[in-house]
């Protein structure tokens, strides 16, 4: 993805190749990902999305093409490579653990201590206060910390996952479909947090298959079918119904409007 000003890319794909067998899951895409931009990819089930997510997330090495950051190539072995690298990945709902208390879910692996040498303890009011205080900066407002995850709404977890990554410095976010179409709630409180992710000048990678969720939270789409780049477009250039028909397909889209029309005048 480019601009006519462009920033320089924190995540970048070029000419990328993914096969599973003999079909082609991504072939040659290219797509750039700038700071403080919501970078939308959309496509039916089947067009690529999941695989570009996993090789952005470092689940999947291209067999052709080279991912890049800040420019230089990038060999992610697993999303621990990724992560370190400054690359976080929100799972649909996997990025939680629904059992932990929220404050464990966001201090997991980097909990705060008190105290020294062998006196050295986990403080869990301070745990507590960062966890309050970051998810505040989301829009996640109201939730006791003590409260087990599987609490929280989708939209919720999700702005907790996001909240993490922010507070522990990644540059890149990769969200994979974030919330349900039917969860207005949850489609709210997540574009808060995708939003907030831009403000403070993350490079958001939001996969979808929702195109008018995108067009609320989007600057940019990219447009997948089959595995290849079918269009890249700017908010400028396309309104919420347009991205629609794009992704659609306009022939399948007029052929299925004029069938409705000859079988269901009333409509």
């Amino acid at each position: 993805m480019t601009s006519p000003d462009p920033a320089p890319a924190v995540l970048e794909l070029r000419r990328v190749t993914v096969r599973h067998g003999s079909v082609a899951a991504l072939s040659r895409v290219s797509a750039a990902f700038a700071p403080g931009t919501i970078s939308c990819v959309l496509g039916e089930n089947g067009s690529g999305k999941s695989t570009l997510v996993s090789v952005l997330s470092g689940l999947t090495r291209p067999e052709e093409g080279e991912l890049l950051l800040d420019g230089r190539p990038a060999r992610f072995r697993s999303p621990r490579d990724a992560r370190g690298a400054g690359v976080a990945t929100v799972w649909n709902d996997l990025s939680v653990a629904p059992l932990l208390s929220v404050w464990r879910n966001f201090c997991l692996g980097a909990e705060p201590t008190a105290g020294i040498g062998p006196l050295r303890r986990l403080d869990r009011a301070a745990a507590r206060d960062v966890t309050a205080r970051e998810l505040a900066k989301v829009g996640l407002r109201g939730v006791d910390p003590d409260q087990p995850a599987s609490t929280l709404r989708p939209g919720e977890r999700q702005s907790l996952a996001i909240a993490r990554a922010l507070h522990f410095g990644s540059r890149a976010l990769v969200v994979d479909e974030p919330v349900a179409p039917r969860s207005v709630a949850g489609a709210t409180q997540a574009g808060q947090a995708l939003l907030a992710a831009r403000a403070r000048g993350l490079a958001v990678v939001l996969v979808t298959a929702n195109p008018r969720y995108a067009h609320l939270v989007g600057d940019r789409f990219l447009l997948l079918a089959g595995g290849q780049v079918a269009g890249d477009l700017t908010r400028e250039d396309v309104d919420a119904d347009s991205l629609t028909r794009l992704m659609a397909g306009d022939d399948e889209l007029s052929a299925l409007t004029e069938t409705v029309r000859q079988t269901h005048p009333d409509r």
